[in-house]
């Protein structure tokens, strides 16, 4: 995909500002290796960071996928189990508990609270997360400290993105029409792509993944209406002129 041009977005064009949380504002791949490492070397599995990301881009869409919703501490918890079931173990029943419970120890990315606080001075600022309410209330709490107009989290729309559901249930709740909104995110699979195809303006946040390989997300082709490399020239490119 070829880069975006950030000149080209207009920041005096957009009243709302919803961002993607994992991946986007906290390092979910950090945070995702960081609880599974425990668990492959408690069952002496070895696998590179490259593999352990392509498992669980793999097994997690699988999950979600499925014919009934199931919460994201849900999803975590049958993901870990058939990454292990590939590798030839049997994740336990604490483990997998321990691996649902763990997004909200995934640290946020050091430039993410400076810069949304930035951005709270000129935007209404949302939220549309693939995960559960209390599952975010801790990111929000201990990771991200900011407060947020409106959040859409999976567990209240039955629904993981790509789906379109929380989308549409933002621009519901805020009454702001996706002209007016720009959807600022990492993964172009889970959320540039079904923005933009809704007629949100999206602007990737490409932090590249320090893993070779695609990382945690499945691989997509989607053309961002503009690219920066984090959030904290999210904020430049977007904040008042001085």
């Amino acid at each position: 995909m070829a880069a975006s041009d950030a000149t080209l977005l207009d920041p005096g064009g957009f009243d709302l500002l919803t961002f993607d949380c994992y991946g986007t504002l906290v390092d979910w791949e950090g945070g995702i290796l960081a609880a599974l490492r425990p668990v492959w070397d408690a069952h002496g599995c070895a696998a590179t960071d490259a593999d352990l990301m392509a498992g669980f881009a793999r097994f997690e869409h699988e999950v979600q996928g499925g014919n009934r919703f199931r919460r994201y501490r849900d999803v975590l918890g049958a993901t870990l189990t058939r990454m292990g079931e590939s590798m030839g173990f049997r994740a336990t029943a604490a483990e997998q508990a321990a691996f649902g419970a763990s997004p909200g120890e995934w640290p946020a990315f050091p430039d993410t609270v400076d810069a949304l606080r930035r951005l709270a001075k000129r935007y209404k600022l949302g939220i549309v997360s693939n995960v559960d309410d209390d599952l975010f209330a801790r990111t929000q709490r201990e990771q991200l400290r900011t407060e947020f107009d409106w959040i859409v989290t999976a567990e209240q729309v039955n629904s993981y993105k790509p789906a379109p559901r929380h989308f549409e249930e933002m621009a519901a709740r805020s009454g702001i029409p996706p002209e007016r909104t720009l959807h600022v995110a990492q993964s172009l699979f889970h959320d540039v792509a079904p923005a933009t195809a809704l007629g949100y303006a999206t602007l990737w946040v490409n932090r590249r993944s320090p893993v070779r390989g695609g990382g945690a997300t499945p691989p997509a082709t989607a053309r961002p209406t503009a690219e920066v490399q984090d959030m904290a020239t999210a904020a430049e490119l977007l904040s008042e002129p001085a």
